[in-house]
This record gives C-alpha cells, structure tokens and sequence, in this order.
C-alpha cells in the first residue's frame, strides 16, 4: 500500500508541476525579463561610467551568460520544476499515510486537502511572508549565502510549528472539541511564527532604483506557482486515492481474506 501511495505521490506531483509551471511561464518569465533587462541596463551605465572616469574600459562591464536565457526559461525551468514536483509529491504520499485515518473521521480526500494545506503553509507560506523571492540578477550577490541559510531555517521552522501543531490537535481535541482545537493551535502557531519573525534579520535583497511594480508582480507570480502547486497535488492525489480504496473495497475478496475476517 505504501508503495503505491509513493508512486501515486510522485506521478501527481509531477502533474502539480507541470500546472505550476505553466503559471510560471505565463505570469513569471516576463518579471525575469524584466529583472534581467533592469540589471543590463544598471550594468551598462556603470561600464559607461567608468570609462568616463578612467577614459578606457571599466571594471563593470557585463559578463557572457554561462547559460543561455532560452535554456534557462526551457530545459532549466522544466527539469527543477519536474524534479521539485516529484519530490514534495512523494514526501506528501508520506504526510498523507500518517494523517490518513487519525484526523477524526476524514476520508481520502479531505485528508488529502488538509494535507495539502498545512504543507503550502509550512513550506511556501511561511519562508514568503519573511523572505519573499527577488527576481535573478537582482538580489545583492553578497548577501546571497545569509539569506539561503534564513530561507531554509524559516522552511525548518514552518515544518516544525506545522507538525507540533498537528500533534496538539490530535491530543486536545478529545477534550476541547474540533473547533476550539482548531483555533487555539492556529493561535499557538501564528504566535510562535510571530516571534521568529520578529527575531530573525531581514537582509536587504533588492538593489537601488529597481521597479517595485515588477519585484510585486514577480513575488505574486511565484506565490501563484506554488498554489497551483500545491492545490494540484491536494486535489489530484485526494481523488486518485479515494478511487484507488473504492476499487480496493468492492474488489471481492480471496478465499484467505474472507477466513481472516
């Protein structure tokens, strides 16, 4: 059974990917343009600067693109898109046979969604409320390795808060109810989350002068990316499933089950 929901995982997380990644195409490769086109320019004009001031070539100039923007926004954007998608689908089959049946009386695909749910939330929405995404080329280059490590620590964080928060559902809500459960860990998670945020640094990523238009329409088009993501998968795998224990429950059963039973 395990297997199976592995396998299951995999496939519809590359299909979420493949969602995604036409949300990528549509709304975020212009952004990227964009970004790109800004950091030519800022790059031109202080190559133009320096040979004023030097009167010969300066240190600024533009350097060649080891990988061209065709392969970057083709082949580059389709393999780690298909590779994210094929490993957050299969660490999700295995959130989902953990949850499977311990969340009071949810079938198949509410499990699946709500699965879904806490993991855009753990993984995505947390690590974007802090350190939102910055177009390439933009962001500050020394600032690059802090801000990879604050980005996977938030991730570490919203996993942790994500998964303690689950765990006090499960023990409180014999007691408290499904609502009132509900809404004491969602307070204990968003204060725990609050005050991270309020303690870890916010390094500045963006350069000078770059359009706030593009860096917003950019941020949102990641965010888009990743729910469609994520709403894919939850929806997708919920249904699969759910018919996959159908067929399991009307197939008839062997000589050796019906003794078993």
């Amino acid at each position: 059974m395990m297997r199976s929901l592995l396998v299951r995982g995999m496939l519809t997380g590359l299909a979420a990917a493949a969602a995604g990644l036409l949300i990528a195409w549509i709304y975020g490769e212009p952004q990227v343009d964009r970004a790109i086109a800004f950091e030519e320019a800022k790059a031109a004009a202080e190559a133009a600067a320096a040979q004023v001031h030097a009167h010969g070539v300066g240190e600024h100039g533009a350097g060649e693109e080891v990988v061209s923007r065709t392969v970057q926004r083709t082949t580059g954007l389709i393999t780690a898109m298909a590779v994210y998608g094929v490993a957050i689908g299969g660490l999700f089959s295995i959130a989902f046979a953990f949850a499977y049946g311990r969340i009071g009386a949810l079938g198949a695909r509410a499990t699946a969604a709500l699965v879904a749910l806490g993991g855009f939330v753990a993984i995505v929405l947390v690590p974007f409320l802090k350190y939102p995404p910055t177009p390439p080329a933009v962001g500050a280059p020394e600032t690059i390795g802090g801000r990879t490590a604050l980005y996977f620590g938030m991730v570490a964080l919203g996993v942790l808060a994500t998964v303690a928060a689950a765990i006090l559902f499960t023990r409180l809500a014999p007691r408290l109810g499904g609502w009132n459960t509900a809404i004491v860990t969602s307070a204990g998670f968003a204060i725990v989350v609050a005050i991270v945020f309020r303690l870890t640094p916010r390094p500045d990523a963006v350069a000078d002068g770059f359009p706030s238009a593009v860096l917003w329409d950019f941020r949102i088009a990641s965010l888009g990316v990743q729910v469609v993501l994520w709403a894919t998968l939850g929806l997708l795998f919920g249904a699969l499933t759910e018919r996959a224990y159908r067929r399991q429950q009307a197939a008839p059963r062997t000589e050796d089950e019906a003794l078993a039973v």
